[in-house]
C-alpha cells in the first residue's frame, strides 16, 4: 500500500494505492475541507494540532487502511530550478549540485533541504550538456509538515513538491505538455517532458483572486462569489454574463504568464513547445474555462484524470465523478511508492 497526502490551503486530499499486476488500484480516496491555514506560518501547537486532527479525521473516514504517507510541499514555497552541467558522471553532478545550490537558492545550504534529478543528456548538442533538475525548501518547512502528520497519527516517509507529483499523475510518457494547477492561493505551471519535470513556474493568481473578482464587481460576499464563480465561471449565458466579465480579466493575467512560461522554456532552455495543455485542480471545473484557455492559448486543453491508468472500482469511479482533478496530486504522491 502507497498513500499520498496533499495538505492544501483550503482542503486536503487523501489517496491509498495497492499493486495491481504490473499496474496500480484504487483502495481509498477522501477530501475534507477546512478553515484553511498557511503552514509556513504556524507557530503554536494548538495550530498544528488543529490541521492534525483534520488529517486524522480524513484517515479515518477515508478508510486508509496504511500509516505511512507521502506527502507534498506547495510549489511556491520552494525554489526550483534547471541548471545545466558539461557531461559529468552521477557522482559528479552530486557533489556540483551542492556549490551549485550555494549560488542560487535564496536561502543558505544549511537551512535548505536539497534534492536533484537528472532529466537529461544532450551528448550531440555542442558542447553536450546535462540538463539537472534542482529542488531546495527550506528545512523548517518539511518540519512543519512533518509534525502535522506525526500529530495526525501518521507517518511521513518521503516529501517532494506538488508539481513533481503532478508529473507523475498527469504527464504522458513520450510527450512534453503543460500541466497547470489552479490552487486557491497560486496557479502552479509544469512543463512535462517525457515524463518528467522540465520547468516549473508559480502564479500567484489563482482561485481566491477569482473569487475576489466577483465579489467586488457584483458586490455580493465572497461565500456568494465562491458559489457564482463555481455554478457559472466563464459562461456568456449565465447570469447575463456578469460572472464572465469580472473573471475575465483575472483569467487573462493567468493566460499571459503562461504564455511567458512557455516563452521563456523555448528560448532560454531550448526546449521544445508543449503540444497540449493539461488543467488540474480546484477551479478547472470552473464552466467553460476549458474553452477559455483553448482560445486564449490557442491549444489543445484538457481537464487531467490522474486515475487515468489506476484501476479503480465502478462505486468508488462514480463516487469520483467530477472531482477528480482535484486528487492528482495525491495520486501523484501515492504512486511514487509504487
Amino acid at each position: 500500500m502507497s498513500v499520498g497526502l496533499d495538505i492544501g490551503s483550503k482542503t486536503i486530499k487523501m489517496v491509498e494505492l495497492s499493486p495491481d499486476g504490473k499496474g496500480m488500484k484504487l483502495q481509498a480516496a477522501g477530501v475534507l475541507g477546512y478553515k484553511g491555514a498557511d503552514i509556513e506560518k504556524l507557530e503554536d501547537e494548538k495550530d498544528f494540532v488543529a490541521v492534525a486532527e483534520v488529517v486524522r479525521k480524513l484517515h479515518k473516514e477515508a478508510k486508509i487502511s496504511s500509516k505511512e504517507v507521502v506527502l507534498s510541499l506547495p510549489e511556491h514555497l520552494v525554489f526550483t530550478q534547471t541548471i545545466k552541467f558539461p557531461p559529468l558522471t552521477d557522482a559528479e553532478i552530486a557533489s556540483a549540485v551542492k556549490w551549485e545550490a550555494e549560488q542560487i537558492i535564496p536561502i543558505p545550504v544549511a537551512e535548505a533541504i536539497i534534492q536533484h534529478q537528472i532529466l537529461e543528456r544532450r551528448e550531440k548538442a555542442s558542447p553536450p550538456v546535462v540538463i539537472v533538475l534542482l529542488v531546495a525548501a527550506p528545512r523548517s518547512l518539511v518540519e512543519k509538515y512533518a509534525k502535522i502528520v506525526h500529530l495526525g497519527r501518521l507517518t511521513p516517509v518521503a516529501v517532494e513538491t506538488d508539481l513533481v507529483a503532478l508529473v507523475r499523475a498527469l504527464a504522458p510518457p513520450d510527450k512534453t505538455v503543460l500541466i497547470v494547477d489552479f490552487g486557491a492561493k497560486s496557479t502552479d505551471l509544469a512543463i512535462a517532458k517525457n515524463g518528467l519535470l522540465s520547468f516549473s513556474r508559480s502564479i500567484p493568481t489563482a482561485g481566491e483572486a477569482f473569487t475576489r473578482a466577483v465579489a467586488q464587481a457584483l458586490d455580493v460576499e465572497p461565500a456568494q462569489a465562491e458559489e457564482y464563480k463555481k455554478t457559472y465561471g466563464l459562461s456568456e449565458e449565465k447570469l447575463e454574463g456578469k460572472v464572465k466579465s469580472s473573471l475575465s480579466s483575472v483569467f487573462k493575467v493567468v493566460t499571459d504568464e503562461i504564455k511567458k512560461a512557455i516563452h521563456y522554456y523555448q528560448t532560454e532552455e531550448q526546449g521544445d513547445a508543449p503540444k497540449s495543455l493539461i488543467l488540474s485542480g480546484g477551479t478547472s471545473g470552473m464552466p467553460d474555462a476549458l474553452s477559455e484557455l483553448t482560445n486564449l492559448l490557442e491549444m489543445e486543453v484538457e481537464i487531467g484524470n490522474p486515475f487515468k491508468n489506476i484501476t479503480v472500482d465502478p462505486g468508488m469511479e462514480k463516487s469520483l465523478a467530477g472531482y477528480a482533478p482535484l486528487y492528482s496530486v495525491a495520486v501523484g504522491l501515492a504512486l511514487r511508492g509504487k
